[in-house]
C-alpha cells in the first residue's frame, strides 16, 4: 500500500501559514509528499526547500487570480497537484496550509488506509475537525464550524466517467457533483487558520479575500480596519488536550493576547436551541455533509 501526500501553498510567509508544520505533521504517514508552490510575493519556495525530507517533491505553479468565484482557484490548484502524484499510490492525503495532524493518529490513519484499500466502495476517508480561534487554547464548538471533512481520497487507477476532484474552494472532494462514499478514519485535523495576532489575522484576510471577492467588495475589504476583532464569535470552548508536536515552537512564539469571554454565548434563538440540542444528544440537526458515510 502506498500513500501520497499533497498540498498547495502561495505567499506562506506574508500570510503566516504554518505550512512547514502542516507538511511535517503527515510526513510519517505518507510515502511521498508533493508540494505545489505557487509563484509568490515572498520566499515561500526557500521555506519549502528548507524542509529536510527526501519524501518531498516540489512542483511550481502559476495561480490564475481571475478565478475568484467561490475560491475556484484553490480547487483548480488542488486538482493540478493531485494529477501529479505517483500513479501507483493507492491513497492521496490532502493537507491544507493551516492544518496539522497529531502524531497520536498516525498509526490509526495508516491502519484505516490498509483496512479499506481493497474495498473500492470506499472513495475517501473522513476526519473530525478542531477549529482553533484567537489562541491555541480555544476552539469553536458551534454550528458555524464544519465538524468533519474528507482529507484522504482513493487514487483511482481505473478511469471512470468522472474523476474525484476538489469541491468549490477545496474544502473537500466530490466526483463531479456526486458526494463521495467514505468511512471515518478515527482521526482529527487541527485547523489553525484563525490563530494569529489580530494584525496578522487582518493582513491575511485582506490578502486572501481576492480568492472570493472582486470589484467593490474587494476594495471595501482592503479599506477596512487593520486589526481583526476576535470578539465576533458565537461560542468557544477551552482546549484541554495537546497539540501536534510539530506545532510546539510556533505555539511558544505566540506573542499576542486576546480577551475572549467564553462564558457568553452569542446566539439567536434558533441557533441557541440547535446548539442546546446538539450538546445534549450529540446530533447536529440539518447539518450540511459534503460526503456519504458508508454503513
Amino acid at each position: 500500500m502506498k500513500i501520497s501526500g499533497f498540498t498547495i501553498i502561495r505567499n506562506a510567509i506574508l500570510n503566516d501559514y504554518p505550512i512547514v508544520e502542516a507538511i511535517q505533521s503527515i510526513l510519517p504517514v505518507v510515502d511521498e509528499m508533493l508540494v505545489s508552490v505557487g509563484k509568490s510575493d515572498d520566499d515561500t519556495m526557500s521555506l519549502i526547500q528548507g524542509i529536510a525530507s527526501d519524501k518531498i517533491r516540489i512542483v511550481e505553479s502559476e495561480w490564475d487570480m481571475s478565478l475568484r468565484k467561490g475560491g475556484q482557484v484553490l480547487a483548480v490548484e488542488t486538482d493540478k497537484v493531485l494529477a501529479q502524484i505517483d500513479p501507483e499510490a493507492d491513497w492521496a492525503f490532502y493537507i491544507q496550509a493551516d492544518e496539522a495532524v497529531h502524531e497520536q493518529y498516525h498509526e490509526q490513519i495508516r491502519q484505516a488506509c490498509a483496512q479499506y484499500v481493497a474495498d473500492e466502495r470506499v472513495e475517501g476517508l473522513l476526519f473530525d475537525y478542531l477549529h482553533f480561534y484567537g489562541t491555541y487554547g480555544h476552539y469553536g464548538d458551534s454550528r458555524k464550524w464544519y465538524r468533519r471533512e474528507i482529507r484522504i481520497i482513493r487514487n483511482e487507477k481505473t478511469p471512470k466517467d468522472s474523476k474525484i476532484s476538489a469541491y468549490r474552494d477545496a474544502q473537500g472532494f466530490r466526483r463531479g457533483k456526486e458526494k463521495l462514499n467514505v468511512k471515518h478514519c478515527g482521526a482529527a485535523i487541527y485547523h489553525y487558520g484563525w490563530v494569529k495576532s489580530p494584525v496578522q489575522m487582518k493582513t491575511k484576510i485582506k490578502n486572501v479575500s481576492r480568492f472570493w471577492k472582486e470589484g467593490e467588495a474587494w476594495e471595501k475589504e482592503l479599506q477596512s480596519d487593520d486589526v481583526f476583532d476576535y470578539g465576533a464569535f458565537d461560542s468557544l470552548k477551552e482546549f484541554e488536550g495537546t497539540h501536534p508536536s510539530v506545532m510546539k515552537e510556533r505555539i511558544e512564539r505566540q506573542n499576542w493576547k486576546v480577551e475572549l469571554d467564553i462564558s457568553r454565548k452569542k446566539f439567536k434563538l434558533k441557533n441557541a436551541l440547535l446548539y442546546w440540542f446538539e450538546k445534549k444528544t450529540g446530533r447536529r440537526l440539518f447539518e450540511f455533509r459534503n460526503y456519504r458515510i458508508l454503513k
